[in-house]
């Protein structure tokens, strides 16, 4: 489907969050995704992959998660002076503060005119965390986070003490983990702790591990691996279709 972009300033309690929207053009109803960033912020490659997923037809919106700090539009570079302002600012920003732009995204998503009400969230690296915080709210209904990093840790957010794990049980939505056996940032014990969480806790999840690095999923960069990303891309596609429908296009 061809689509089109624009952007949208909505209230939290930190202040007005620069919201990026990838949609289909054609005329209907579709359903909702809120889509995490890495540390980065809205980078080409975030955007790229926003642009599959709405082609397929949902409508996706981005937060610019460290709206708090940064001008409006401002990305981070992939080198090491940008990711040491990411996560930097990662251990900066409240906890209720992440929870905040979620709930601020669902909630606009939910009362477009050109959305279903049926609700979604994917993130990738940090932004894995967020979706996977996204999924405690009651109106997510499918979750897919990628090489989600500091759930094992429980070290998001200013202080660096999250309840990720503690909430975990306020899941009702079907889950979708993926993970790379070589990224450092989230070993195998740490892996596990959550694999173990999920199934004491009786989620309703897929969990599949593959023979990638960390960011394997970005199409930028030496780590990219392009047959992995296809065949996962399709993966997230079938649990948003079988979980939040198509729309009526």
């Amino acid at each position: 489907m061809i689509i089109t972009e624009e952007f949208v300033e909505l209230t939290t309690p930190y202040g007005p969050m620069r919201t990026h929207i990838l949609r289909p053009v054609a005329a209907g109803k579709y359903p909702g995704i809120v889509f995490y960033s890495e540390i980065f912020q809205v980078t080409g490659p975030i955007r790229r992959t926003a642009a599959l997923i709405a082609g397929h037809g949902y409508i996706v919106a981005m937060p610019e998660v460290y709206h708090e700090f940064c001008e409006p539009g401002e990305v981070f570079a992939y080198d090491q002076a940008g990711s040491d302002k990411g996560n930097a600012l990662k251990t900066t920003k409240e906890l209720a503060s992440y929870d905040a732009d979620t709930r601020a995204v669902l909630d606009h998503l939910k009362q477009r005119p050109d959305c279903t009400g049926e609700l979604g969230a994917l993130g990738i690296c940090m932004g894995g965390h967020l979706a996977f915080r996204a999924a405690f709210e009651k109106d997510v209904r499918a979750t897919a986070c990628f090489y989600a990093t500091d759930i094992h840790k429980g070290s998001l957010g200013k202080g660096m003490k999250d309840d990720s794990i503690a909430r975990a049980r306020e899941i009702e939505g079907e889950l979708l983990m993926i993970w790379g056996r070589q990224d450092p940032h989230v070993p195998l014990e740490g892996r596990r702790k959550v694999q173990t969480l999920l199934d004491e806790l009786n989620l309703r999840y897929n969990w599949v591990e593959v023979n990638g690095a960390h960011a394997f999923m970005r199409d930028e960069g030496a780590r990219y691996d392009p047959e992995l990303a296809l065949r996962l891309y399709g993966a997230v596609l079938d649990l948003f279709h079988r979980r939040l429908g198509q729309g009526d296009r």
